[in-house]
Parts: C-alpha cells; structure tokens; sequence
C-alpha cells in the first residue's frame, strides 16, 4: 500500500486532547511584547517570561513551554490596519497605543501531530517501540513564505529521561513507511514541563 509522503517538519499541529475529551479548539491571547527580535511560526512552541509576555521556546532538550502558537494580531505602524498573520515577524513595530497578540493552545492535555527528524529537518522514522517515551526537539527555522514551523522531534533522543520536552502518545499509520517505522507521531508536551504544571513560577 502507498502511503503519502512526508518530506519535511511542520512544527506541532494541534489535532485532539488526551483521552477522548472534547476538542474545542479553543485557545488563548498572550501578548508578544513590542519589537521582540525573534520569528514566532505556526506551530512553534513559546512560553511566558517574567514580563507576561510570551516568547519562542527555543529549547531542545530543556524547553519549557506554556503551548504552541497559532498565529498573531497586530496593527501596522505604517498603515494603521489590523493583520492577522500566520507568523510574527521579528522586530514587529505596531502602531502607538496597540499591542502585539499572539494566538496560542495552551491547553496541557492538547494531543499535537509533529514529524521525526535525524539532525536538521531529514525526515527520519522510528518504530511503535517510541510509544511512551519522553523525546527533544529540533528547532529548526520557520518559512517566512509559508509562515509554517519546521520543528520536529529528534529521532534518536527517545528515551525515558524525565525532563525532556516531548511525551509521544501515538504513531500516525497513515504516513508509515513500513511495517513498523513511522515518521508521524502524535504527542503532548510533557506534563513535568508545561509552564501550567511546573511548580517552578515564571
């Protein structure tokens, strides 16, 4: 049987919460503060800082993430109209008066769809056995054409170690590539480390 071809990361994709509960696909309003120097793409995780603002996590093996961003709202300085846009662009400048919203599922029991990488963004397969295991991420740039993440999860790096970002739930068998390699998983972010359930503060 053919499967469809991955052939590159997407970030995270939110697609169902863990245990057959209800999926709204509500989300949450954080605010981006004004001039952040960093692209934010679809599906890249961020968290909170100490400001209330939030940021892109950029961790690999150490992230603490509050959820997956979803897009952004701003009002142009030079037009003065509101865009809604699938990635922020760095250094955003908006107009006096406004504030910079990003749009984020915050929600610790989100089940999201990712792809396994080898190093950058090479697709790479695991078997049924990564069920269970927590794994790192790869956090590779975003397109500023499609406004799309490229993290991945890192094949190779699944293991039982508790402070890894990642917890994968499931394999996706729409997209194997054999009989048990699989190179789309769903996953969650792991409880220890989802800003909502560490006991650590901001």
């Amino acid at each position: 049987m053919a499967y469809p071809t991955v052939d590159a990361p997407y970030g995270l994709k939110p697609v169902n919460l863990i245990g057959g509960q209800v999926f709204a696909g509500s989300t949450r309003m954080m605010e981006i503060a004004s001039g952040y120097a960093t692209n934010i793409f679809y599906g890249d995780l961020v968290k909170r800082i100490s400001d209330g603002t939030i940021q892109k996590d950029t961790g690999t093996a150490t992230a603490t993430p509050v959820g997956v961003f979803l897009g952004v709202s701003f009002t142009n300085a030079s037009t003065g109209q509101i865009q809604q846009q699938q990635y922020y662009p760095a250094s955003q400048q908006i107009a006096t008066g406004t504030k910079i919203f990003a749009v984020v599922a915050d929600d610790p029991d989100t089940l999201f769809q990712v792809v396994s990488c080898s190093g950058t963004t090479v697709v790479a397969g695991m078997g049924i056995s990564a069920i269970g295991n927590n794994i790192a991420l790869i956090q590779n740039a975003g397109s500023t054409v499609t406004g799309n993440s490229k993290v991945a999860i890192d094949e190779g790096t699944q293991t039982t170690t508790n402070t890894l970002p990642i917890r994968i739930i499931d394999v996706v068998r729409e997209t194997a590539t054999g009989a048990d390699t699989f190179v789309e998983f769903i996953v969650k972010i792991n409880a220890t480390m989802h800003q909502y359930n560490n006991s650590t503060g901001v």
